[in-house]
């Protein structure tokens, strides 16, 4: 095989696992232009259509699937061999893929990059935010972090935090003018900030649990979001009582005063953030290390 031929190959892999021409293009460092000549050659040279393109989207066509499920493992044997190299040479590179929800990058890896980095610089973390729940088989991640709750079956997993807690919230000024909430039902008559699950697109029913009662409520409000910071900027604003983990920088805001928790009696807690990857006998020693770094262990252990 030339040297072009594994490039129009590569690209392809790239765009099927990340759904987009910009984001494959940017993992590459081509430019999107290139990127598609780059497919459009390959196509050529193979005489089909590999990949259906919208404005909005891509996806491979029949001929695309087929081709990207030989080719998957191929690339995945080409990966361990040459981390295996890497290992035995006494070096480490190659880069890391991981599939992560944002509570997970926000506070689990985020405050740990330079660490990781500064003991391993060649290697590349390659970290997707993803509150979708993405299959990290399919997409050839080397590792995900989900809630407990929400892991995939045959997974190896590794916890990274104790269980957290939810917690419903709102500015001082809010509940001065709107008054607080003393069960989870007078949330009916306030206005909150939803929730919208990124799996299918639906609001969530906030629940809420107290001794041997539990209860889910649809709330209503100005604001819909899928992500954290924005529901907490809009309550934040007086916008109305948002409900998300404490752990995702809620304490130190009901520290500071400038959110007050509501409803503390009927919190629930949920399993906390587990790294987990495909159960199988290799382990990159890249993905040792950084499960060692998120655990801060080994040589990342804090003085």
């Amino acid at each position: 095989m030339r040297g072009s031929e594994f490039a129009e190959l590569k690209a392809f892999m790239a765009v099927v696992e990340r759904r987009s021409f910009a984001r494959a293009a940017e993992h590459l460092g081509l430019s999107p232009s290139a990127l598609s000549q780059t497919i459009r050659q390959l196509e050529s040279r193979i005489g089909t259509r590999l990949l259906n393109r919208t404005t909005r989207s891509v996806a491979p066509s029949a001929s695309g699937e087929q081709l990207y499920r030989r080719l998957a493992p191929l690339f995945e044997e080409m990966s361990v061999a040459l981390a295996d190299a890497s290992e035995a040479a006494g070096q480490m590179s190659g880069t890391l893929r991981i599939n992560t929800l944002g509570i997970g990058a926000r506070t689990v890896i985020a405050p740990r990059l330079g660490r990781f980095h500064r003991f391993h610089p060649d290697v590349v973390l390659d970290i997707v935010v993803d509150d979708a729940l993405a299959d990290i088989v399919a997409g050839r991640f080397d590792a995900g972090i989900r809630v407990g709750g929400q892991l995939e079956k045959d997974m190896v997993a590794v916890r990274l935090t104790p269980d957290m807690t939810m917690v419903a919230v709102a500015s001082p000024d809010y509940l001065a003018r709107r008054g607080t909430p003393q069960s989870p039902a007078d949330l009916h008559a306030h206005a909150c900030i939803n929730w919208r699950l990124q799996v299918d697109g639906r609001q969530y029913r906030w629940e809420f649990g107290r001794q041997d009662e539990r209860m889910s409520i649809a709330v209503q409000g100005p604001v819909v979001t899928n992500h954290a910071d924005v529901g907490v900027a809009a309550a934040l604003n007086g916008l109305g009582i948002a409900y998300h983990f404490e752990q995702d920088g809620i304490g130190e805001l009901l520290a500071q005063g400038r959110l007050v928790r509501v409803l503390a009696d009927w919190s629930i807690t949920r399993p906390g953030l587990y790294l987990y990857y495909p159960n199988r006998q290799h382990r990159p020693a890249p993905l040792v290390a950084f499960i060692d770094c998120l655990l801060d262990r080994g040589p990342f252990a804090q003085p």
